[in-house]
């Protein structure tokens, strides 16, 4: 099946994806005009009337762009919305992406029918985020148009099936656009990663590196000096499972390889250290990243290596 209008002719098929606290306008347009879909959490926006703002500096500034290169169309962005019942925000802010007619929402933490039919009412997309095939089909019954498929190795909550498992049940009955998320950070994966049934990469853990991010110098290093060896799979911090980097444990007086687990745990866990913003998430894809560069340098690099994996991959 064709991808949808909106998912066509990027730089290289990535979504960048909408990181806790990391991505904001900045990075969201730095990812666009650079040819991929640029995201972030509706929830980054604190106090929540600042959503508003956000969506009309993305909005203008994509205008802008566009206004000064001619016959250069800028990527769509994405805003990433939590739909769980806990989310007292949910209605304000979907109301905001409706009328600022944001061409995808990503949802997360559940599948909801009227959330998919607010963004299909004035013609946007939904891709919903998983961690199991159980979890898509549920989002497609319910209306979703994609999925994104977080498998193991992916950075923050992550999942724990293999990318080839993951994808080859969900594409056994759907034909629609799957986007994979799990330790993609070089052009060759992203092709890798359409080679195995994706339509897209969904990169997150990457993009912490650049000058956009809004991350903290040392945790910009962090991921630059740091690979595979250095995350941590833990339910600790935040009562799921997820993905974490080892130096930032250790920076809050905890041993990386003697963690506690579990709800009882997790609610024993100390709140001088915070999930995110002290304990930071990262994926497995880490090690390809060797500088803090700008968002368009990544998406460029990301762009030739993925041209000559391509190229070598028809020889």
């Amino acid at each position: 099946m064709a991808l949808p209008p909106v998912l066509q002719g990027l730089s290289v098929p990535v979504i960048g994806s909408p990181m806790f606290i990391i991505s904001n306008p900045k990075l969201v347009l730095a990812q666009c005009t650079s040819g991929i879909v640029g995201s972030f959490p509706a929830l980054n926006a604190r106090p929540q009337a600042k959503l508003e703002d956000w969506l009309k500096e993305i909005t203008e500034g994509l205008a802008a762009w566009e206004a000064a290169h001619p016959g250069r169309a800028a990527a769509p962005y994405a805003v990433n919305q939590i739909v769980h019942r806990s989310n007292d925000r949910l209605t304000h802010d979907l109301a905001l992406c409706v009328k600022y007619r944001v061409p995808i929402v990503i949802t997360s933490l559940g599948a909801r029918e009227d959330v998919n039919e607010a963004v299909h009412s004035y013609g946007g997309i939904v891709l919903h985020d998983v961690i199991t095939n159980s979890f898509a089909r549920k989002a497609i019954e319910k209306g979703a148009d994609g999925i994104i498929a977080v498998a193991a190795g992916a950075g923050g909550h992550a999942g724990k099936i293999s990318p080839f498992a993951l994808l080859q049940e969900i594409r056994e009955w759907f034909g629609g656009p799957i986007a994979l998320s799990g330790a993609i950070a070089t052009g060759r994966a992203v092709l890798a990663a359409q080679i195995c049934g994706a339509d897209l990469a969904y990169i997150g853990s990457a993009f912490i590196a650049t000058e956009e991010a809004n991350a903290a110098p040392g945790y910009k290093q962090a991921i630059v000096e740091g690979s595979a060896e250095d995350i941590v799979y833990s339910s600790l911090f935040t009562g799921v499972h997820g993905n974490y980097l080892k130096p930032s444990i250790i920076a809050a007086g905890m041993d990386p390889d003697n963690l506690a687990e579990g709800i009882a745990a997790n609610m024993n866990f100390s709140t001088q250290a915070k999930a995110w913003k002290d304990i930071w998430g990262a994926g497995q894809g880490i090690g390809a990243v060797k500088s803090v560069t700008s968002a368009a340098e990544m998406v460029a690099r990301l762009a030739r290596e993925y041209r000559l994996a391509r190229n070598e991959a028809a020889l």
